[in-house]
């Protein structure tokens, strides 16, 4: 409940890897995040140390990267903070992944054509097959209120 919710810009630093599961899609990729400051004493702009973050995503999400966006491509990421450690060779190491809300291109830094992806239609007069008989309590199972419904949809 008590999530941290980031929002980062910067670019796509590896491919993005996608796999279908059981459950859906998933995609990951490696995003870099450098911040530029103004250096007054050299009149110019400097880079900061970058930092590296793990994308990780689901389900529609995933497809959708894994079609639209490609290594340097400046992205904004919105998701929820993972911070882990882990011991690899004898050393602990930390790794922050962000599982990803939303991702987009950055278009104060270029221009990006949206294509709407196919929804299957759902059926809203069907019973889900996990609903159990308490579960539906309430809901009526009538003939003449199941074309009601019908009708709704």
């Amino acid at each position: 409940m008590n999530e941290t919710l980031v929002t980062l810009v910067g670019n796509a630093a590896t491919a993005v890897e996608f796999r279908e599961t059981a459950g859906g899609g998933m995609a990951r990729f490696r995003f870099a995040v450098t911040p530029r400051r103004w250096d007054r004493e050299k009149q110019r702009w400097t880079d900061g140390r970058t930092s590296f973050y793990t994308v990780w995503s689901w389900r529609t999400l995933a497809a959708n990267l894994a079609g639209s966006v490609s290594v340097g491509e400046p992205l904004v990421v919105h998701g929820r903070l993972k911070v882990r450690e882990e011991e690899q060779a004898g050393q602990r190491r930390t790794f922050v992944d962000v599982e990803a809300i939303a991702v987009g291109h950055d278009l104060s830094r270029g221009t990006t054509a949206f294509r709407r992806t196919a929804r299957p239609e759902s059926n809203l007069t069907e019973r889900p097959e996990n609903v159990t008989e308490g579960d539906a309590k309430g809901v009526p199972n009538q003939p003449e209120h199941a074309a009601v419904l019908a009708g709704v949809s």
